[in-house]
């Protein structure tokens, strides 16, 4: 998943970014709300990280512009997470379109937790575990595995950049998913990752996969889409 950190404070978005890329996201940050707002005219991100307190244009003001209709960040999931704790501003920056808001400081744990459910309302999930099949990703718990035909389950050991791919595929299955957007969650701006590089993934996640009966069907000139195997002829 690609997140954009919108927060002028060099040290505070370094720590910010540091404990969201641990957790498996890719970050890109931005230290204005102009150029937050120039950016997500032309890029597509699944969800916003914005501090209030910013130069120029605050981020309440931003907030409101993403939902323009023009807007491609129309409906972006929106998280303000800042030192202001009046209730004024919480209650302005929600009526403003942000989904949930936060205030420093904060802990990371609950801020991954609060990420995670923007994201699942966002692609209509209701769960922290997402599925297909026999296939289970524990999204709180980092955790992939596979239920096994005679009851009880097995690990799937996943590097962290299959894990985000087969978390984007999940969260999308049973729809294909493009290559582009696939290729988007995978890096940010300080990372160069080539189309041939998903490739590489989905063919690890494909040894991985298919042994717990989940295929990995290629789309010619799209992406990927998760699919159920046939069962084994007796």
């Amino acid at each position: 998943m690609r997140l954009l950190l919108v927060e002028d404070d060099v040290m505070v978005a370094s720590g910010i970014k540091l404990g969201l890329s641990d957790a498996g996201y890719a970050v890109d940050w931005v230290g204005s709300a102009e150029r937050a707002e120039e950016v997500l005219r032309t890029e597509l991100f699944d969800a916003a990280i914005i501090d209030i307190g910013l130069p120029n244009m605050d981020g309440l003001e931003l907030t409101r512009r993403l939902r323009r209709p023009e807007m491609a960040s129309q409906k972006m999931p929106v998280l303000i997470l800042t030192a202001r704790d009046a209730l004024q501003d919480r209650v302005q920056g929600l009526d403003l379109g942000a989904d949930d808001y936060m205030v420093k400081p904060y802990e990371l744990p609950e801020l991954l937790a609060r990420l995670r459910a923007l994201l699942r309302r966002s692609q209509a999930a209701t769960s922290a575990v997402l599925s297909f099949g026999p296939v289970e990703l524990d999204t709180a718990n980092r955790r992939a595995s596979a239920a096994r035909a005679g009851g009880g389950s097995v690990a799937i050991d996943l590097g962290p950049r299959e894990w985000t791919v087969l978390e984007y595929l999940l969260m999308h299955a049973p729809k294909p998913a493009s290559k582009e957007k696939l290729l988007q969650a995978l890096t940010g701006w300080d990372k160069e990752i080539t189309p041939n590089a998903v490739e590489v993934y989905i063919s690890r996640l494909r040894a991985k996969l298919e042994p717990h009966g989940v295929a990995l069907r290629s789309i010619r000139g799209f992406g990927y889409r998760l699919e159920l195997q046939d069962p084994p002829q007796p």
